[in-house]
């Protein structure tokens, strides 16, 4: 299979399964992934590059991309590039980092980028199976020395401060920013929330102004940062 190349995106999801991208520049470890999976996960896709990730992911929207840390192209930002090009989805597809690195600079940037997980490759595919279900249903899942490196980042002074910015903004605000921040629409929020197109501008302008915040993009890292999506 081409790296890029996929199954297509539409066809249905039987229960019990899940929808899968590897991301990996080494081919004999794609191969090698795809056969220790259990038969429930269904690889949809696979790329090598940053560029070439980013494309297939937009195409297939997976439930669960597998990410390694360390990719060639882009910006040489690697992962985290990856999961910052695809934003947009990050409502819907889950990353989980998965990597010979376990460095503790290298676990906190994938997560601060929005991966809901990181695992090393000396996970077997049984354990891979299962951190895949768990991702796909909304958990974190780190192997365990690696669960501590979170804990330090995250579990301080950051989530005070998150909390004072998320006070300068109403209930409104905060429902507009998440879905503007997930990559929907003016069009499509003012229809998920019944409200007009130009009071969801004018949300989007208080929650810009409030947050000190120049575009969608950044507003989109300032909630991945925050774990808000």
């Amino acid at each position: 299979m081409n790296p890029t190349q996929g199954a297509g995106g539409g066809s249905a999801r039987p229960a019990n399964s899940a929808r899968v991208v590897i991301v990996d520049d080494h081919a004999i470890f794609r191969s090698g992934l795809k056969a220790d999976l259990d038969p429930s996960i269904q690889v949809v896709g696979e790329a090598a590059t940053v560029e070439q990730a980013i494309a297939v992911i937009a195409q297939q929207r997976p439930d669960v991309v597998l990410l390694d840390v360390h990719l060639p192209g882009g910006l040489g930002g690697g992962g985290r590039e990856v999961i910052a090009g695809s934003a947009a989805l990050l409502s819907s597809t889950r990353f989980l980092a998965l990597s010979v690195s376990d460095a503790a600079e290298d676990v906190v940037a994938v997560i601060r980028a929005g991966a809901r997980g990181y695992v090393t490759k000396t996970i077997s595919g049984a354990e891979i199976t299962d951190a895949v279900f768990r991702v796909a249903g909304g958990d974190a899942v780190f192997s365990p020395r690696l669960a501590g490196f979170v804990l330090d980042a995250f579990g301080t002074a950051p989530a005070d401060i998150a909390d004072d910015e998320l006070d300068k903004l109403s209930a409104r605000e905060l429902e507009v920013m998440r879905l503007i921040a997930r990559g929907y629409s003016y069009k499509e929020v003012a229809k998920e929330l019944f409200i007009s197109i130009k009071t969801v501008e004018t949300h989007v302008s208080a929650v810009l102004r409030k947050l000190q915040l120049s575009s969608r993009h950044e507003l989109t890292k300032w909630a991945a940062e925050r774990r808000l999506l």
